[in-house]
């Protein structure tokens, strides 16, 4: 189901926003990332599995391009290693985190695997980074999802400062800001009931054609 495969945001998001603070530049443009990057640990799918690959690149902690960055801090939200998590967010991102003394970030996952794609620059100092994420359902089945990173130019290289996913087609994306952590927790709370009732309907549905050839037969 797809509300069920959208669980998945709600235990991976680790930042987000609309409001990375870059205003679109007249000479906005996409460009593939410099290289494809892939967490470390990649992994092959076999048989509904993600399954360890035998050998495993190894994921810089260069920082100086929006595409490396991100792989940066998602090999960081693969592993669960909060302190790299918050190192790559913005400084007012991580303000905000450690203000509040919670951060958004899934438990560490031997199953999961990423892949950077595109990056859009908004400016010499913005962009965004279009990823994807896949790991394991409740189910034991694989489910990828996609979603764009905004990140900045610091001085101390590209960090994180919030995202965008779009977990029901058809309809606008879910913005997340991590500048703005009061607010994230706001939308992910929705995000987590409207994903509930939707499931929750969507069994309804699937339960209706038997419980019809129930009353046929009585």
């Amino acid at each position: 189901m797809r509300c069920k495969q959208w669980m998945l945001l709600l235990l991976f998001v680790a930042a987000g926003s609309a409001g990375c603070g870059s205003s679109s530049g007249s000479g906005e443009h996409a460009t593939p990332a410099n290289a494809t990057a892939q967490r470390a640990g990649a992994e092959t799918q076999t048989s509904g599995q993600l399954t360890r690959a035998e050998s495993e690149p190894s994921v810089s902690n260069d920082t100086s391009e929006p595409a490396a960055a991100v792989a940066v801090f998602l090999e960081a939200l693969r592993r669960g290693d909060d302190d790299k998590i918050l190192e790559m967010y913005t400084v007012r991102a991580r303000e905000q985190a450690t203000g509040r003394n919670e951060h958004f970030a899934p438990r560490g996952s031997d199953t999961a695997q990423f892949q950077v794609g595109q990056v859009e620059y908004l400016d010499q100092d913005g962009a965004r980074v279009a990823c994807t994420w896949t790991d394991l359902d409740q189910d034991g089945q694989p489910h990828t999802l996609e979603f764009v990173w905004m990140v900045r130019r610091e001085p101390q290289g590209w960090r994180v400062a919030g995202m965008a996913a779009t977990p029901f087609p058809g309809e606008p994306p879910v913005l997340l800001d991590f500048e703005n952590l009061e607010e994230t927790i706001r939308r992910v709370n929705l995000l987590a009931e409207e994903i509930g009732r939707r499931d929750e309907m969507e069994n309804r549905e699937a339960q209706q054609p038997e419980n019809l050839q129930d009353s046929l037969r009585r």
